[in-house]
């Protein structure tokens, strides 16, 4: 019971800082560019706690999933809670297309500086991980080593995909349908190009068919601020292009919406990682503040990302979108965004009730 509650407290800690992280950058642009913030708030749902200041009202609510920064000129509204009309230039619409911009924006912008800071400590007190691609080390009598792959050759193309990182090695052998054959390209230490074609290596453990290619990843670290630097920003690039790659595989069918995480995996995942140490459960708040940023700028309807795109419109057209139209658009995005949620959760459910 108090590991459940222990896990339950980090989760609620992790998605608040990236969710407060998150509507801050909203706010902070908000505010700069004079336009009426309604209410800042931390968590959905009934208000838990609330303070009035100025105009704002700052308030943490009893779910602790998400959150949000209330504008004026949003929803159309024309007054504050007094019922004291707003002018029309503290409204968002009213404001240069830049300056509504980086409002939206930096929503997003937030968490990967949030990500890179976070990433750039596990860099500078645990030391960097390496990302070099270059293999370390290999299961003697396994298809890779049989094939004539070395320890020392540099792996640069996975089934014909560029990987620059061990992480993109790594996120293109999960996308390999079990059991099927694998290109793997890599440049060998006389700088030559060369490519294998490796047939899996089928075991059965515990009654369970397993597929081996025969290549470990063995982590190495770098130490020293430079290399920290450097970490954070390849890191968070690696992980940016994991979730393009991740869409694009949703789209394409190589994956499906079920092997998407909601809140339910999340939690699941943070009792996971605690069990690992503070470092790997920071590198998770930095993945998962990547998704959430990431996530907010897909161009889709009630993301920040759809609003970004209606902005983009409004440039081309000349002029704005009806806020009638804008405002049913945002609700259908809406409406199909809780619809996925719901049915995301549901198979976080029964993959836990599988385990």
């Amino acid at each position: 019971m108090i590991g459940g509650l222990g896990t339950l407290l980090i989760f609620i800690i992790i998605l608040g800082v990236i969710v407060l992280v998150h509507e801050f950058g909203h706010f902070f642009f908000a505010k700069k560019f004079g336009v009426y913030v309604h209410e800042f708030s931390i968590g959905m749902g009934p208000k838990l706690w609330g303070k009035k200041k100025g105009e704002t009202d700052y308030s943490i609510r009893a779910i602790p999933i998400g959150g949000y920064c209330a504008l004026a000129g949003e929803d159309g509204e024309e007054t504050d809670d007094k019922g004291k009309k707003i002018p029309k230039n503290k409204k968002l619409f009213a404001k240069p297309i830049w300056q509504r911009f980086l409002i939206l924006f930096f929503g997003a912008g937030n968490n990967f500086i949030l990500a890179i800071i976070l990433l750039f400590l596990i860099g500078l007190i645990f030391g960097a991980p390496n990302m070099d691609t270059t293999i370390t080390n290999l299961t003697e009598g396994y298809p890779m080593e049989k094939a004539g792959v070395e320890v020392g050759d540099k792996i640069i193309k996975i089934n014909g995909h560029k990987t620059r990182t061990m992480d993109d090695v790594q996120v293109r052998l999960l996308l390999v349908k079990e059991g099927s054959d694998l290109d793997i390209t890599v440049r060998k230490e006389d700088k030559s190009i060369k490519t294998y074609t490796i047939k899996p290596k089928k075991d059965i453990l515990d009654g369970e068919t397993k597929y081996y290619y025969g290549i470990t990843f063995v982590t190495s670290y770098k130490h020293g601020p430079i290399n920290a630097v450097v970490y954070a920003f390849e890191k968070t690039g690696a992980m940016i292009r994991q979730m393009i790659i991740v869409l694009g595989s949703l789209f394409t069918g190589k994956l499906s919406v079920g092997s998407l995480s909601g809140p339910v995996g999340i939690y699941s995942t943070v009792g996971e990682a605690k069990e690992y140490g503070i470092a790997t459960l920071i590198q998770l708040t930095a993945l998962l503040s990547i998704n959430i940023g990431f996530l907010n700028l897909i161009p889709f309807p009630a993301f920040d990302g759809g609003r970004i795109f209606l902005l983009l419109i409004e440039k081309i057209r000349g002029k704005p979108m009806k806020s009638e139209t804008e405002n049913m658009i945002n609700t259908v995005g809406f409406i199909l965004i809780i619809i996925l949620a719901l049915y995301v959760t549901g198979s976080d459910i029964l993959k836990l009730i599988k385990k």
